[in-house]
C-alpha cells in the first residue's frame, strides 16, 4: 500500500536527485490565460517557458500541481472522476529528452528504493505515426533497453492486433491518444508515451486488442510523457523545434488507487476520513446502497474542491460569474446531496467536511491552513444563504411545474423563462434545476434558458456602462500618492486582520482611494487605527519607491505580491517599498513614501460577500 504524501514526496525526491529543481504549485487561478477558470493540467502554468521563455529555477522541474477540472461534473460520483486532483510532474526545458525521460521513469516505477512495481505488469504505449510524423522508433527502442534490465523482451503489437496471451506484447503503437497538442491552431506538439499498469495480474495473460483491456478496466494508465518536438504551423505543416521540451504528468489520486489494487480514486486512504465525518453526519455508511455512495462521493469531492478553491493564493468566493459561479455550484450540488443524506445540522454542516479538509492537506498546501477562518466563514455565509432560498426555490419549481404538459414528441419542458427565474431569483444554477428537472422526469429549455440569461447580460452591461471601473483615474501626482498608499493599505490588512487580505479591486482619484479586499468581517475600531498606524509608520520612514523589471516568476520568487496577474506579459514592473512592501504593479507611483502626507481610513463598509471596501484620504 503506498500513500498519497509517500507518493508526493517519493516522486519529488527522486526528480531532486535526477537534478531538478522543486517548485511550488502555482494557484489554481491561471496566470496567462484567459480562455479558463482554472489551471487544468500541471503544465497550465509553464507554458510560457515552455514556448521558449527562461525559467529562473533552471532547465529541469518538477512539483505538485493543484488542479479544477469541471468540465465532467456530471459524471462525479462514478469510480473515476474528481474535479480537484493533483498532478505530479516533471519538465525539462530544452534539456534532456526522450532516453532520460523514459530511462528515469522506468527508475521511479520499478527502482525499489521509488515504487518498487513488478515490472511485469507495466505496460506502455507510444506514436503509431501519421503523415505529419513518423513512428516513434527512438521510445520504443528506449523502451526495449529499460524492460531488457529485467529480461523482459517488450516486443511491438501490430496496432490493433489483440494480446491472445502473448507476454512478450508490451509495447503498443497508437495513432491520436499518442499524439499531444497543440493546445490552439498552433504551437508546440508531439508524440507522447504512457505507462500502463495490469491491476488484476492474477486473471492470466491479456488477450484481447490493447484498447479492449484499458475500456475493460484490465490495465489503467499511470503516466504520459509528452514530447515536444515540433512546432506547428498555420498551414498545418509541422517543424522541428529549436529546443525540444519533455512534459510529464502522473494524477496523484488515479496512481494511488491504481498502486493499491483498485480502479477506484474514491476507496482510497485519501477520501477515507471525509466519508467517516459524513456517516457521523449523516447515520448512513458508504457502500449501503448506490444512491448513498454516489451522494458522499460527490459531498466529498466538491468540498474538498471548494477548500481548495477558497483557500487559493487568489482566493475565490461565491458569485454568479466565473470561477465564482463554479464555486457556488460545486457547494450547492453538495448541499442537496447531504439533504437527499438527511444531514441537518442548524448551525450548518459544510463546515466540518471542510475542517477534515484542512487537517488532511494544511501541511502540504498552508495556504489552505493559513486561510482557515476565512474559508469556514465563506461556507458558512454560503450554506446559510443557500439553505434559506432552497426550500422556497423547490416550492416555487413544483408551483411553476404544476399544469405542464408533454410537447409532441417531447416529455414535460419547463420553460427557459421559468428556469432563468429560478437562477436569477432563487440563486438554482441552471444544472441544478436541470438535476431535480431529470429527478421528476421534466427536461429543460436550455435554448430558451440561454435567450433570459443572455437577455440579463445586455442589461447588466447597459446599466454599469459608466460606473466602477477600478484602477486610476488619472496620473496626477495626487493620484500616484493615493496608489502608493494602496500598496501600504495592503500590506498593513494583511498584518492585521491575516494573510488571506487579497486586493479585489481598486478605483483612485486625486482625491480618495477606494480599496476592495477579502474579508469576512466587518472591521473593528481598534483594527482601522492600527491600519492607518502601520500606513503611517511607513510614510513617515520615508522609504524610496523603487521600480524593478523582472519575469514574473523572479518576482514571485522574491516574494512580490500580485493581482490580477492574467494581464501581466513576459516581463513585469515590482514596486518595493523598503521592507513594508513589494508587489507587481503596471504604475504609476510617487518616488518617496514621504511625499504621501498623512494617511486616514475615512470609511469601512461591506463591499459584496467575503469582500470589504475602504475609503481612504490622505491629508
Amino acid at each position: 500500500m503506498i500513500a498519497a504524501n509517500e507518493l508526493r514526496t517519493k516522486y519529488l525526491e527522486f526528480f531532486k536527485s535526477k537534478g531538478h529543481a522543486i517548485i511550488p504549485s502555482a494557484s489554481l487561478i491561471p496566470e496567462n490565460d484567459p480562455t479558463v477558470l482554472f489551471n487544468t493540467a500541471g503544465m497550465q502554468s509553464l507554458v510560457p517557458y515552455l514556448m521558449g521563455e527562461s525559467h529562473p529555477a533552471g532547465v529541469r522541474l518538477t512539483d505538485v500541481q493543484k488542479c479544477v477540472r469541471t468540465g465532467d461534473i456530471d459524471d462525479v460520483g462514478d469510480n473515476r472522476h474528481l474535479t480537484f486532483f493533483e498532478m505530479l510532474g516533471n519538465w525539462s526545458l530544452g534539456d534532456y529528452f526522450k532516453k532520460e525521460a523514459i530511462e528515469w521513469s522506468f527508475e521511479f516505477l520499478t527502482g525499489q528504493d521509488w515504487l518498487g512495481i513488478d515490472p511485469t505488469r507495466l505496460y506502455v504505449t507510444v506514436f503509431l505515426g501519421n503523415e505529419n510524423s513518423t513512428k516513434d522508433e527512438e521510445s520504443i527502442k528506449c523502451w526495449q533497453e529499460q524492460f531488457a534490465k529485467f529480461n523482459i523482451k517488450a516486443e511491438v503489437c501490430p496496432y490493433g492486433e489483440k494480446i491472445n496471451g502473448n507476454k512478450d506484447y508490451r509495447i503498443f503503437p497508437l495513432p491520436e491518444d499518442n499524439w499531444w497538442g497543440p493546445a490552439g491552431e498552433t504551437g508546440p506538439c508531439g508524440p507522447c508515451t504512457e505507462m500502463f499498469y495490469d491491476v488484476a495480474p492474477e486473471k492470466g495473460a491479456l488477450v484481447g486488442t490493447f484498447d479492449e483491456e484499458v475500456n475493460a478496466f484490465r490495465v489503467m494508465e499511470i503516466w504520459n510523457d509528452v514530447f515536444m518536438e515540433f512546432n506547428k504551423q498555420t498551414d498545418k505543416t509541422f517543424i522541428p523545434l529549436a529546443k525540444k521540451n519533455v512534459d510529464t504528468g502522473m494524477g496523484l489520486e488515479r496512481t494511488i488507487a491504481v498502486l493499491n489494487g483498485t480502479n477506484n480514486v474514491f476507496e482510497t486512504e485519501i477520501f477515507a476520513p471525509l466519508f467517516k465525518k459524513l456517516e457521523e453526519l449523516s447515520g448512513k455508511k458508504y457502500g449501503e446502497s448506490k444512491e448513498i455512495t454516489r451522494a458522499m462521493r460527490i459531498i466529498a469531492d466538491h468540498l474538498r474542491a471548494t477548500t481548495f478553491i477558497i483557500g487559493d493564493q487568489k482566493g475565490i468566493t461565491p458569485s454568479n460569474v466565473g470561477a465564482g459561479y463554479v464555486l457556488r455550484r460545486l457547494m450547492r450540488r453538495a448541499i442537496v446531496q447531504g439533504n437527499k443524506l438527511d444531514i441537518k445540522n442548524e448551525n450548518g454542516w459544510t463546515k466540518e467536511i471542510i475542517e477534515v479538509v484542512i487537517n488532511a492537506y494544511g501541511e502540504v498546501y498552508p495556504e489552505i491552513k493559513n486561510s482557515h477562518d476565512f474559508i469556514i466563514k465563506m461556507v458558512e455565509e454560503e450554506e446559510e444563504k443557500f439553505a434559506k432560498t432552497l426550500e422556497n426555490g423547490l416550492k416555487e419549481f413544483t408551483r411553476h411545474c404544476e399544469g405542464l404538459v408533454c410537447k409532441e414528441g417531447e416529455g414535460v419542458v419547463i420553460p427557459g423563462e421559468i428556469a432563468f427565474k429560478l437562477f436569477a431569483t432563487y440563486g438554482f444554477p441552471i444544472e441544478l434545476t436541470k438535476e431535480i428537472a431529470k429527478e421528476r422526469g421534466l427536461e429543460i429549455d436550455e435554448p430558451g434558458f440561454e435567450e433570459e440569461f443572455k437577455k440579463h447580460q445586455d442589461l447588466s452591461r447597459t446599466a454599469s456602462a459608466g460606473m466602477f471601473k477600478g484602477g486610476l483615474a488619472d496620473f496626477g501626482e495626487e493620484t500616484k500618492k493615493l496608489h502608493s498608499a494602496a500598496h501600504l493599505l495592503v500590506a498593513a490588512l494583511r498584518k492585521v486582520l491575516g494573510e488571506h487580505v487579497s486586493q479585489k479591486g481598486s478605483n483612485i482619484t486625486a482625491e480618495r482611494l477606494r480599496f476592495d479586499f477579502s474579508h469576512t468581517e466587518k472591521m473593528t475600531a481598534e483594527q482601522i487605527a492600527e491600519t492607518e498606524k502601520l500606513v503611517n509608520e511607513a510614510i513617515a520612514k520615508d522609504f524610496p519607491i523603487i521600480c524593478e523589471e523582472k519575469s514574473l516568476d523572479e518576482a514571485k520568487a522574491e516574494g512580490a505580491m500580485g493581482v490580477f496577474n492574467s494581464k501581466y506579459g513576459e516581463k513585469v514592473k515590482v514596486y518595493t517599498m523598503g521592507d513594508v512592501s513589494k508587489e507587481i504593479c503596471g504604475g504609476p507611483h510617487a518616488s518617496h513614501t514621504g511625499e504621501l502626507g498623512h494617511f486616514k481610513i475615512t470609511k469601512e463598509e461591506s463591499s459584496s460577500s467575503g469582500v470589504r471596501r475602504i475609503k481612504a484620504i490622505l491629508e
